[in-house]
């Protein structure tokens, strides 16, 4: 009991001296976020001495600098998300002419596409990477 006691003790004085501004991340779908994610990838290319992919990216990072609006990057998703949208739609109703059909081998297909098409809506809806 008195060793929990110590080791949650200790978790709370760690959590005090963490800097405020490793707690504070920019919220996803965000300018400031998507800044975030790049200069994070400039410095993975920068320690794998990838220079060509290092200009790239920081020609990404100005650009997004002087164009990025978070009501364009709203507007972007929800675009993104209608297109998946579009595309869930579609190929269900493959796998509709194909059950009507009753190809087995083109149910199955379709079924895995339509779950492909599926899982990347949910990844867009999550805004999961």
């Amino acid at each position: 009991m008195r060793k929990s006691l110590s080791l949650i003790a200790m978790a709370a004085a760690a959590l005090v001296f963490v800097p405020h501004a490793a707690l504070a991340q920019p919220a996803p779908g965000t300018c400031e976020f998507k800044k975030a994610d790049i200069a994070r990838d400039i410095d993975e290319a920068k320690a794998k001495q990838q220079t060509s992919r290092v200009r790239g990216l920081e020609k990404a990072l100005r650009e997004t600098q002087a164009n990025c609006s978070d009501a364009k990057l709203q507007k972007a998703h929800h675009a993104s998300i209608q297109r998946q949208e579009k595309k869930v739609a579609e190929r269900q109703r493959d796998l509709d002419q194909a059950r009507a059909q009753g190809k087995a081998d083109k149910i199955a297909s379709r079924e895995a596409k339509l779950a492909e098409e599926q899982a990347q809506l949910q990844k867009l809806r999550t805004g999961a990477r």
